[in-house]
């Protein structure tokens, strides 16, 4: 398997259930699993190095977010990809990362403005040393510390699930040299209408970032 930066940073103190979710998610949203596979749980065991029972577990929760589907006599295939999932999920992305990018200008601390700058400058240096595992792993991060900074655990937990799905579909997109070179310009665009207190800016950044991701994905 490929590797890359853990998602979270800290997985010490997890739960071996938890963290056999996080590492095949991980594999799921890289691509390592491609979309339409059928999997072996012992080979999928071996790969994660991890548990029968784990996996189990990962499977029922990855199948609910809508990265697997379980099919009775025939067993576990990842998720296929299609336009119209793609489609259907940018809209769902658009209203619900208006939202968090609404709570995160009114929350928002130096430190997180800190943060995410340093975030996107390993992105971009991914970026350069065509890291797509590490990028994607990053930008994830960075979505998910506007998730946390916006503070509501309701809006946390759909924006993760939209984000995994989201990233499968994104990964298609990697070999677009000038559409990673948006991305960071998206990210930077984002950072200063927040550092600014900026939420019309904000929210325009956001939705372009969006766009952004549509239009490479119609084009690939």
């Amino acid at each position: 398997m490929e590797s890359g930066t853990e998602f979270p940073e800290n997985t010490r103190t997890l739960s071996l259930n938890e963290l056999a979710y996080l590492r095949f998610k991980q594999a799921l949203i890289t691509l390592v699993y491609k979309p339409g596979d059928y999997l072996n749980t012992a080979q999928v065991m071996a790969d994660l190095e991890m548990g029968r029972t784990p996996i189990n577990q990962a499977i029922h929760r990855l199948a609910a977010e809508g990265l697997l589907q379980v099919i009775p006599r025939k067993g576990v295939m990842v998720s296929p990809l299609s336009i119209d999932d793609a489609l259907e999920l940018i809209e769902v992305r658009l209203a619900n990362e208006a939202l968090c990018i609404r709570l995160a200008v009114q929350r928002i601390s130096e430190e997180d403005i800190r943060y995410l700058r340093q975030l996107n400058l390993q992105i971009d240096r991914a970026r350069q040393q065509r890291d797509r595992i590490n990028m994607m792993l990053l930008d994830r991060q960075f979505h998910h510390h506007l998730a946390t900074v916006a503070a509501n655990r309701r809006l946390i937990d759909i924006l993760s699930v939209i984000h995994a799905q989201a990233q499968r579909f994104w990964a298609t997109t990697l070999s677009n040299e000038v559409h990673m070179h948006e991305v960071i310009d998206e990210h930077n665009a984002i950072i200063e209408a927040l550092a600014a207190g900026d939420a019309t800016a904000a929210d325009s950044a956001t939705r372009a970032h969006i766009m952004s991701f549509k239009q490479a994905l119609v084009a690939r």
